[in-house]
């Protein structure tokens, strides 16, 4: 495999978006106290840092290949379950007498109830593993395509699906699963709110990926074409097929 200098960077900065908007994502709904067309905009606060990280797919997807987002994709799945599993451990484990007093086993349970108890993780599984292999997979298609012209409709056109499809499955899953804060009455207007919220920071932050983009393409002499890739998402080979 070919050395880069800054693709172990993005992979750690990716998967720390991950873990830390999943987090958000089960400690706090946000309320802007706006509505639109009679939805009202609220939302889980990881959706302030989680487009971010479909910024970092992009970029991964662009300049490296389909091919080495994909381990970068497998890379957060696995740091995902790794945190789930650790915070459930965490919250079963009997907690020391002054801490119970000024913390408790009923707040760690408030605040993280949907990490600890996997709620939030199964949800964002589920939705990260489709909407992350969507969002790169549409995107290396459309470079081929497009022959490496119009990155703009080829980040924004590839988050208008994966971020859709993130979207309706996490709010739904997180939903079904009762994790706290997500409850039928305001599903929609989630999965709406999200969505439109995520597409808008993808779309400001175009000119911003053009820089990056530029830059590691020359930092790292690659500009590589997904042409004989194999996109099966299971496969974590780095052999094309013709």
């Amino acid at each position: 495999m070919k050395a880069y200098r800054y693709f172990d960077l993005i992979m750690a900065l990716f998967v720390t978006v991950l873990l830390v908007s999943n987090i958000a994502s089960s400690a706090k709904i946000v309320d802007w106290g706006v509505s639109v067309l009679g939805l009202r905009l609220s939302f889980d606060a990881g959706t302030l840092l989680f487009p971010i990280s479909y910024i970092f797919g992009d970029v991964l997807t662009e300049v490296y290949g389909y091919k080495r987002s994909r381990r970068v994709i497998w890379a957060g799945f696995g740091a995902l379950v790794l945190m789930g599993a650790t915070l459930w451990l965490v919250g079963r484990l009997p907690g020391e007498a002054n801490w119970q007093v000024s913390a408790g086993d009923a707040m760690y349970n408030a605040i993280l109830s949907g990490v600890s108890s996997g709620g939030i993780i199964v949800a964002s599984l589920a939705a990260y593993f489709v909407g992350e292999f969507s969002n790169s997979i549409v995107l290396a298609k459309l470079k081929v395509r497009t022959q490496g012209r119009y990155l703009w409709l080829r980040t924004i056109g590839s988050t208008l699906i994966g971020e859709g499809v993130d979207s309706s499955i996490f709010v739904a899953a997180a939903t079904l699963f009762q994790v706290p804060g997500f409850v039928p009455e305001i599903m929609l207007n989630l999965i709406v709110t999200n969505y439109i919220f995520k597409v808008a920071i993808e779309a400001l932050m175009t000119p911003v990926t053009y820089r990056v983009v530029a830059l590691l393409k020359r930092a790292e002499h690659e500009d590589y074409y997904d042409v004989d890739t194999d996109f099966n998402p299971f496969r974590l080979s780095d052999r094309a097929t013709a």
